[in-house]
């Protein structure tokens, strides 16, 4: 059965975080001196304050103790380029851990994208670990998979919308999946019609190995169902990964009563 942790933050975020990882089995085949890892942080613009947090951050650089570099990694959008938007983690950047704008590489791979041509940069194609880490949300496309849509480096990426699923899942199978997936749950952001207008302190986050289980235990959370979400059942035809809930085992915190804490209109209704 496919694990995902499910973790309170707790005073010490990194010890957390290993704490999880330890749960989900380990990363010993991730974490050693001869990959490098990239990690795609998610971020649409800055001033929405909608990210992976530096906390959460630094303990991602912490678990990949032996990898001899890692690469934060994003591209230009409509709002501003990669480059502006990796400084939110500048106090992380070492010789060790870099920033990388994926739009400013000229070494690239041509692939075939959702019927269509396009260039990616050559750090997606090497022997490197795939982190992706994103906020827990209530959307339809989920975080992790969705975060994926930083990797094209255009800056105008909207003509791809009507067709967004076949898009990130396309590029889910040609990058060979997501190695780690992590929900940064220090604030959950609900959608519409959860009765919610601001985030809400939740101070959680998800570890996991398989992309798919990180986004659909996070969309229950948030009160989606993942059995009527398109993009985790296309994920699970194409065998990119687990989208039944009965087949993913939730390690760590009591999944009932995060539900209750992000969700507290859920609470009223038990009453």
């Amino acid at each position: 059965m496919v694990k995902v942790a499910l973790m309170g933050l707790g005073s010490d975020v990194s010890s957390s975080f290993a704490q999880a990882v330890d749960l989900i089995g380990g990363i010993p085949d991730l974490n050693t001196p001869d990959r490098e890892v990239l990690v795609k942080v998610g971020v649409f613009a800055p001033k929405q304050e909608q990210y992976t947090t530096i906390p959460i951050a630094r303990a991602i650089v912490e678990s990949f103790s032996k990898a001899p570099k890692l690469w934060f990694i994003e591209s230009d959008n409509y709002r501003g380029t990669g480059t502006e938007r990796l400084q939110i983690w500048r106090e992380l950047y070492s010789d060790r851990v870099v920033p990388y704008n994926l739009s400013e590489d000229s070494d690239t791979r041509t692939v075939t994208i959702a019927g269509e041509e396009m260039a990616l940069s050559h750090l997606l194609f090497e022997s490197r670990v795939l982190v992706s880490t994103h906020t827990l949300r209530f959307y339809e496309k989920g975080s992790v998979i969705k975060n994926l849509f930083g990797l094209p480096p255009m800056k105008k990426k909207a003509r791809f919308h009507k067709k967004l699923d076949l898009v990130l899942l396309d590029l889910f199978e040609v990058l060979g999946g997501i190695d780690l997936a992590i929900l940064d749950g220090t604030f959950a952001y609900p959608g519409p019609g959860s009765g919610q207008k601001t985030r809400i302190p939740a101070n959680v986050f998800l570890v996991g190995r398989d992309a798919v289980a990180v986004d659909a235990v996070g969309a229950a959370l948030m009160g989606m169902k993942p059995e009527k979400m398109p993009i985790i059942q296309e994920a699970m035809n194409r065998g990119l990964g687990e989208g039944n809930l009965d087949n993913i085992e939730v390690v760590g915190c009591d999944f009932s009563e995060m539900q209750e804490t992000i969700q507290p209109s859920r609470k009223r209704k038990k009453k």
